[in-house]
């Protein structure tokens, strides 16, 4: 049986930098070395056009988004056991073109 080294302990502080903020839309840019969430808030005058005012990117490391993407699913399983399915509206489709 291994043993595994205690984990230290983890003090969370916040910079006079924080802010919290509201996105109901995220884009994600990838490349070899990082990937890229530009949060943002969505909203539409008419039924042509929807403005994505982008207030935040934050780049992870492909481990840290691979992380992410763990504790997340994990939460999202969790909050849908709770209160139920999340249903998705229809996306549209992604945009064309390389991904640098």
């Amino acid at each position: 049986m291994s043993q595994h080294p205690p984990q230290p302990k983890v003090n969370l502080a916040l910079t006079p930098e924080y802010r919290e903020g509201y996105a109901n839309s995220v884009q994600i840019q990838i490349s070899v070395w990082d990937f890229r969430l530009s949060f943002g808030t969505a909203h539409s005058d008419n039924a042509e056009q929807v403005t994505i005012q982008t207030f935040q990117s934050i780049y992870l490391s492909p481990q840290q988004a691979k992380a992410l993407w763990n504790v997340l699913g994990q939460n999202l399983a969790q909050y849908e056991q709770t209160f139920g399915h999340i249903a998705l509206e229809p996306r549209s489709p992604a945009p064309a073109g390389p991904i640098h």
